[in-house]
């Protein structure tokens, strides 16, 4: 093989994995959670301090 020559490789083949959308859904409702747990952090004590 010619050191010029490009390689092509699938991209399920490069990753050797499978897209899956379940991760996708919980990365999202972390940061959600994280977003709301944070913003209460804040807003409760300046209601109430």
């Amino acid at each position: 093989m010619d050191q010029d020559e490009a390689i092509h490789i699938e991209d399920d083949d490069a990753r050797a994995a499978v897209t899956n959308t379940g991760l996708r859904w919980v990365l999202g409702v972390g940061l959600f959670l994280a977003v709301i747990a944070m913003s209460l952090v804040w807003i409760v004590p300046a209601l109430y301090g």
